[in-house]
């Protein structure tokens, strides 16, 4: 008798043992640590319901080995995200020092009106993301910069993070470039340009919905002391950087190779590594500062260089350390200062660490078969078009709760419903369709999911703070139901022998 015949097939009960576990240990982080539960707490939650998870599939007579196996090669799946994640560090710490990023602050300040700032910060980022194809890219940049002039401001930082976000991912959404928009019809079997065209259905309404809510938090904020702390943080960010369109030269290099489709771990990269140069060229002051407090250590090897370590030598120092560690700065304002001094890849460790861990839990769960069995059970009596695409909005939205990847969340429901949605007569566009609103979209809304780590991360802002905010993800998949239970713009397929016989009258 060979190992694969003694498995058993889980029960639902079996599946749901370390998803409620999970839902309880998380519950229970946010309760004793509240916005310090994704800094280890999270993590190790993570992990007990990964190991109640394989102790199930070791009952059901899986192997160790084997689920080791499948442990690894779902942390592997995440290995991209995470090498990003570092450059992106590296990214911010270079463009702080390079004053790329200041100079994007000091003049949005200029141009953004109070009254208007959340609606058109996501209007910005939906533009950017829809150009280049990633949400990631455009928090990243435009994000952090936005975040910088809501803090100039004095607006709402959690508010501004869902602004970026909502418009990250709805210009993401609807762009060829996408990896996402790619990804899901692939999965269903479709067109590229009809599964966007299809999607303009849902996409548009929810974003217009979300524009103006954004209009009226907007119109609701004490603006009255705005104009003070503009000029005070401009003056400021005027007396620390060189500032000037040139250095926003780096932001157009990587926003033009990421339209031309380069890889996003090179193309960040690139920026990052242009940003120091751009520091050493154009923040000779500033890196001068950096390079005074600058302790070797290691003196003997480079006396036997030097007699005394070169000015250029510290300058490179700086802008190394600005790609490892970020860069602190010491204003004397406390709020522009925590702005400013950030970046680094060792700024990104702990959001890689809950990725990995988040990942692991859910390789564990669908090794040993417990994901396959929730599904299972959710398809039981789904025969109407309304109850197919709310349960695989739902399954997409499960996904990525459980195994914390957006890719993971459309490739799976995708697989396991695409038969379905055929045998009940729906057209494979409804499929592709349900698993970007269900699944795309709700990525960034759960904290240890890849895309809430990497968002709170970048941004600064957790996603708990700014959760409700991102209008746009939590209204679309809704709409989406709705429209389904409705009947509006589902397509169904025409049965081949209705063709022939249209044909011959």
């Amino acid at each position: 008798m060979t190992n694969q015949t003694r498995i058993k097939e889980p029960t639902l009960v079996d599946a749901l043992i370390p998803i409620v576990l999970l839902v309880f240990f998380m519950g229970s982080a946010v309760f004793l640590y509240r916005e310090d539960s994704s800094y280890g707490p999270n993590q190790i939650a993570l992990l007990l319901a990964m190991g109640v998870a394989a102790l199930v599939g070791i009952k059901n007579g899986h192997r160790w080995k084997s689920i080791e196996e499948g442990l690894v090669k779902g942390i592997s799946m995440s290995l991209g995200a995470c090498m990003i994640l570092f450059v992106v560090g590296s990214l911010i710490g270079t463009w702080m020092l390079a004053g790329t990023v200041p100079t994007l602050i000091y003049y949005g300040l200029n141009l953004l009106n109070p009254t208007f700032f959340y609606a058109a910060a996501s209007i910005i980022c939906a533009v950017v993301a829809m150009s280049i194809g990633s949400s990631w890219t455009t928090a990243a940049t435009v994000g952090v910069a936005l975040i910088g002039v809501a803090t100039g401001m004095e607006m709402s930082l959690a508010i501004t993070a869902g602004a970026v976000v909502s418009g990250a991912y709805f210009g993401d959404k609807l762009s060829p470039l996408s990896e996402t928009t790619n990804l899901a019809p692939a999965i269903a079997g479709t067109d590229l340009f009809e599964h966007i065209k299809y999607m303009l259905w849902t996409t548009i309404p929810s974003f217009l919905i979300t524009l103006i809510l954004f209009v009226i938090l907007g119109l609701t904020e004490d603006t009255s002391q705005v104009s003070g702390s503009i000029v005070k943080m401009q003056q400021t960010i005027a007396s620390q950087f060189e500032l000037g369109l040139h250095l926003l030269i780096p932001l157009v290099v990587l926003l033009t190779l990421a339209i031309r489709k380069m890889p996003a771990f090179p193309a960040i990269a690139i920026g990052a590594l242009l940003g120091a140069v751009w520091a050493l060229l154009f923040q000779d002051n500033l890196v001068s500062s950096f390079a005074d407090n600058i302790k070797v250590t290691a003196p003997d090897a480079i006396h036997w260089l030097f007699k005394d370590i070169p000015e250029w030598v510290k300058h490179i120092m700086v802008t190394w350390t600005a790609l490892f560690d970020g860069v602190s700065f010491d204003t004397g304002d406390e709020g522009l200062d925590k702005l400013l001094s950030r970046g680094g890849m060792a700024s990104m460790l702990n959001t890689v660490w809950l990725i990995i861990c988040a990942m692991s839990f859910g390789a564990v769960l669908e090794k040993v078969g417990l994901l396959k069995a929730v599904v299972a059970t959710l398809l039981k009596g789904a025969e109407t078009a309304g109850a197919m695409i709310s349960r695989t909005i739902l399954t997409c939205i499960g996904t990525n709760i459980i195994t914390a990847d957006q890719y993971i969340s459309i490739v799976m429901p995708g697989r396991m419903y695409k038969e379905e949605f055929e045998k009940r007569g729906l057209d494979q566009l409804n499929l592709s369709r349900s698993l970007e609103d269900g699944g795309t979209l709700t990525s960034p809304l759960i904290p240890w999911n890849t895309c809430g780590a990497y968002m709170s991360g970048v941004l600064g802002v957790s996603v708990y703070d700014y959760f409700v905010y991102a209008f746009f993800n939590l209204i679309n998949p809704v709409l989406a139901i709705i429209y389904a239970y409705l009947g509006i713009k589902i397509l169904r397929l025409t049965p081949p022998q209705v063709k022939v016989v249209n044909q011959g009258t």
